[in-house]
């Protein structure tokens, strides 16, 4: 196997490193305080490539690959949670299902706003009803000569606060359960979308978790997203190439934490010398260490799978599964590094740690992973 990186990822592997470092490491404390990142950051990441890396650049992307995209994810994410999910939540949520079942006047109706940032994206499936069990989605969808009528509410929609482009899923007949769920392209800012309420999270503050209501809202026919009653194979498609994004923001922020918590037990002294001498904190460094190689050549191996146009169900939910749970290992370990300095917001360790826990959770529960590997196995 040849595990070089083409030049192409190399050099936007650079260039959302040079920007993370530069631009968005300075001010990631204030992006989680504040609960929102800057539009000139957001504006940047667009003018960069960062929004669109897989996107062919006739409909306004970068043109490279998925695990492009998987790198400049990890990247961001080693610096601030928040902007990693941002773009995690807009390429893997709303772009992709668009390049995979949209028609030719849909790419390029939206992806390049989309790939410009003019436009964030994300996907409105989570209901109140509807977690893990996606096939009980309870928002409606009627029909008039012109439009598509949706009635109902979403909730946990990641970016859903910039009333950007959304991927919408609803049912036109709840008996069919999952055969009867239709996905459309839905502009959030139009008549019918009403913000409930934006949370209040534990971590990753600084991006939007939205509640929506769906009142009447009217979609034109040619917003239809793939055939009817194929919304649950929309959905489903795009959760595993989501569940890979997840996969890279996990992985980055256990890079970051590593990167301070070995930074800090070399400046750190106690007894007279750096606690990094320690024995027992040298076998902290080396457990997370290894936790972080096993996650990422698992979560590249699913962004390879992805582009070489191979099955990558088992992967990506073994990558998501695999890095999120060393996200909160590796978070975990490294604040006790810290001591009582880790607890502490100065010190930032406390914010990985908090942003960490999401991982496991959202884009399919762990746990919902483990169901996924074990049916794989059994066929």
């Amino acid at each position: 196997m040849n595990f070089d990186l083409t030049d192409d990822e190399k050099l936007i592997r650079y260039t959302a490193r040079e920007f993370a470092e530069k631009e968005i490491k300075p001010i990631a404390s204030k992006i989680d305080e504040e609960h929102r990142i800057p539009d000139e950051i957001i504006a940047k990441m667009g003018e960069l490539g960062l929004l669109g890396t897989y996107v062919p650049e006739e409909y306004g992307g970068a043109g490279t690959s998925f695990l492009a995209y998987i790198l400049v994810v990890e990247e961001i994410s080693k610096a601030c949670a928040s902007s990693g999910v941002l773009i995690s939540a807009h390429t893997s949520l709303c772009i992709n299902p668009i390049l995979a079942f949209g028609t030719e006047e849909q790419k390029k109706k939206y992806l390049p706003k989309l790939c410009s940032g003019e436009k964030i994206g994300c996907i409105l499936l989570t209901e109140p009803e509807a977690g893990s069990d996606a096939a009980n989605i309870q928002t409606t969808v009627e029909e008039d000569a012109d439009h598509y009528i949706i009635n109902g509410n979403k909730i946990f929609v990641t970016n859903g606060g910039f009333r950007g482009i959304g991927i919408l899923f609803a049912t036109y007949d709840k008996s069919l359960k999952h055969k009867g769920i239709c996905s459309f392209i839905v502009d959030l800012s139009q008549e019918g979308v009403e913000i409930l309420r934006n949370e209040e999270k534990l971590g990753i503050r600084g991006t939007y978790t939205t509640a929506f209501l769906l009142n009447n809202l009217k979609i034109p026919k040619e917003n239809l997203l793939g055939k009817k009653g194929e919304g649950f194979k929309v959905a489903m498609d795009t959760l595993d190439g989501g569940r890979v994004g997840i996969a890279a923001q996990a992985l980055g922020i256990a890079e970051g934490a590593f990167d301070r918590a070995i930074a800090y037990s070399q400046e750190r002294k106690q007894f007279g010398k750096p606690i990094s001498s320690f024995q027992a904190i040298q076998f902290k460094l080396a457990d997370m260490k290894m936790r972080i190689e096993q996650a990422r050549w698992v979560t590249y191996y699913a962004g390879w799978l992805k582009d070489t146009k191979r099955n990558f169900i088992l992967e990506s939910s073994i990558a998501k599964a695999v890095a999120s749970e060393t996200a909160t290992f590796v978070t975990k370990e490294a604040l006790q590094i810290f001591g009582g300095y880790g607890y502490i917001t100065e010190y930032e360790m406390e914010r990985y740690y908090r942003d960490a826990k999401i991982t496991e959770i959202y884009e399919g529960t762990n746990e919902i992973q483990r169901i996924v590997i074990s049916k794989m196995l059994m066929k």
